[in-house]
Formats: structure tokens, C-alpha cells, sequence
């Protein structure tokens, strides 16, 4: 006995009607272009492990938020190589620092354009940890509270050089409230924050690394990081956030974490950032020159893959390549 075509087999026969019912659709506007911009570098220099990614000087990372703007990308969120770093990372709140020069820069050649800028203190740091130490125990560790003032410093340093939204990656608990109530206090009730509250001690952050000097001298994040494993802990940290007042969360990495991008954005139903980060992006950079697959066709199907699991906004390396496909299939 024959069975009848089901509905959607019908509908998927002509590429004009798997359009027309398609779920899921990719926006060059929803995509974020990770930058960097250093203060010593006087040319472009490339990240190993990253192909076609650079460490900027001030004068080529406009050029490069100039062309994102021109691919209709949504934003460009910055972070800073500082030229010198000490023990609690004050380059990152110096009013001349790299960022704030940077954010300063862009809004004045592009002023339309979205700019986001990272606040920690781990690439500005001498050890590398995204907080201040205490050591009065003995071993160096991560001092949450004595951290939280300097990123609610650093955030009202980037809001006051022109950022269109501070995201503070550092996993500090308490960061989000104390940065809300400094930002409100100087003036910036209405610059939102884009919150890292689902940030895991990932494997895939190696190439970032290296990109942002960031290393840490010593240990690990794990102490503030999150245990890949636990997936209820990061809902609730998600939840924190949204309580201290996050305007906008984010899941990172991206790809091993799709059931945390749902359940983050069913729990919360804020606007939602997937971060598909370098270790993500080497992997497929890799597996392409080596014959293994399809960039194009693998970048597209991770990237609608993340909106589809509940992402709002996708933070990609391969954002303007992304923006290109999409201009040419349109």
C-alpha cells in the first residue's frame, strides 16, 4: 500500500516554498564581529590558530568596524591589548586606555554603528585572572568582592568613551548589580549591560587566548568559571543576572551548548547571545583547508543552528563572512 506524501515533503519539492515555511532565518543585523585592538601594534598581526584573524592598531580596527558596518553586521564588541598591565589591570578603566580610545574612534567615523565592549580585567591583568588576588591564605586566589568595583569602574569608562553596551565577562558573583547601580549613579541609566552568565571553563577558548594576551600565569578559572557538566547552575546564574539587571544574557561557548541556549531563553525570555567562540571557529577554519568540509555550508548550519535552539544574537568570528553569503543568496 502506497502512503501519501506528508504536507511538509510537498512543501520542501520547491526551494520557493522551503523558503516560504522556513522556521529559522539568518540576518547579517543578528550577527556580532569580535575584534581586537592593541596598543603596541603598529601593523596588522595575525592570530595564530585564527585564520584570517588580527590583532589591530587603532587605525586598521576602524577600518574594520567600517566594513562590518557596510556588511550590515548588528555590532562589533571590542577587546583591548593594553601596552602594560599591573597586578589589578587598571588599564582597563584608564580614560586614554585602548577600549576607550577604540569605542571613541568608531563612534566618531560610524556613529551608527553598535559598539560592545568586554568588561574584565583578565587581559589587563599581570596574572592573567580576571579579577584581583588575595593571597592572605597562602596561595593566590580570585577576590570576587574586591573585583566588583573595578568592572563597575571599567563599565562606566567605556559607557563615558561611548559604548552602546558593556558586557562584563569576568563571572564575578554580584558583577551585573554593582555594575547597574554604577552605570546608573554616573548618568548611564539607559546603557544596557549584555551579560556573560552562562560562561563555561571551556576547552574552546585556546586561540582567544593567545589573540587577547590573556593567558592565566597560574591555575585556572574554574574557581569562576562554570563546570561544563552543569547545566541547572547555569539557568540560575542566568536567572542572578536577570535579577540584578541584565538587559541581555549570553551562553558561551556555542556549540556543545544548545540545550543551555533553550533553557536559558525559556527560563528567562530576555534577548539572548550565543557566543561561538575561537576554538570553534579554528575547528571548522581547520577542517575546511584540510578537505573535510563545506565552510560555507557548515558556517550557515552552525549559525542556524544556535538561532534555532533560541538565540537572539550569534557572536561569530565568521560574522563577515557570514554577512557576504547572506548578501549573495539574497
Amino acid at each position: 500500500m502506497a502512503f501519501p506524501v506528508t504536507r511538509m515533503r510537498r512543501l520542501r519539492a520547491s526551494p520557493g516554498l522551503r523558503g516560504l515555511v522556513r522556521e529559522t532565518e539568518l540576518r547579517a543585523d543578528r550577527l556580532v564581529l569580535p575584534l581586537f585592538v592593541s596598543e603596541t601594534a603598529t601593523t596588522r598581526e595575525p592570530v595564530e590558530g585564527m585564520p584570517s584573524i588580527e590583532r589591530l592598531p587603532l587605525a586598521d580596527l576602524v577600518e574594520e568596524a567600517r566594513e562590518a558596518a557596510a556588511l550590515g553586521l548588528g555590532a562589533v564588541l571590542l577587546f583591548g591589548l593594553p601596552a602594560e598591565k599591573d597586578a589589578e589591570g587598571s588599564g582597563a578603566w584608564e580614560q586614554d586606555g585602548i577600549v576607550q580610545q577604540a569605542v571613541a574612534a568608531i563612534k566618531h567615523a560610524l556613529p551608527q554603528l553598535l559598539v560592545i565592549t568586554d568588561v574584565c580585567l583578565c587581559e589587563y591583568t599581570d596574572h592573567g585572572h580576571c579579577g584581583v588576588l588575595d593571597s592572605t591564605s597562602g596561595s593566590p586566589r580570585v577576590d570576587n568582592d574586591a573585583t566588583l568595583e573595578l568592572l563597575a569602574r571599567t563599565a562606566v569608562s567605556h559607557a563615558r568613551a561611548g559604548a552602546d553596551i558593556v558586557a562584563p565577562s569576568d563571572m564575578m558573583d554580584g558583577r551585573v548589580g554593582e555594575i547597574r547601580a554604577e552605570l546608573d549613579g554616573e548618568g548611564f541609566s539607559d546603557t544596557p549591560i549584555l551579560a556573560y552568565s552562562a560562561k563555561f571553563a571551556s576547552a574552546f577558548y585556546g586561540p582567544f587566548r593567545e589573540a587577547a594576551g590573556s593567558a592565566p600565569a597560574f591555575g585556572d578559572r574554574c574557581g569562576y568559571q562554570m563546570d561544563p557538566a552543569n547545566g541547572r547552575e547555569a539557568v540560575r546564574e542566568a536567572l542572578l543576572d536577570a535579577s540584578e539587571g541584565a538587559d541581555m544574557l549570553m551562553v558561551k561557548p556555542a556549540l556543545a551548548y544548545g540545550d543551555l541556549i533553550a533553557a536559558v531563553k525559556r527560563a528567562t525570555r530576555l534577548p539572548l547571545a550565543a557566543y561561538n567562540v575561537s576554538g570553534e571557529y579554528a575547528m571548522v577554519k581547520a577542517a575546511a583547508a584540510a578537505g573535510g568540509l563545506d565552510e560555507r555550508a557548515a558556517v550557515t548550519e552552525i549559525i542556524t543552528s544556535l538561532h534555532r535552539a533560541g538565540a537572539d544574537i550569534v557572536i561569530s568570528y565568521h560574522s563577515k563572512d557570514a554577512a557576504r553569503w547572506l548578501s549573495e543568496a539574497d
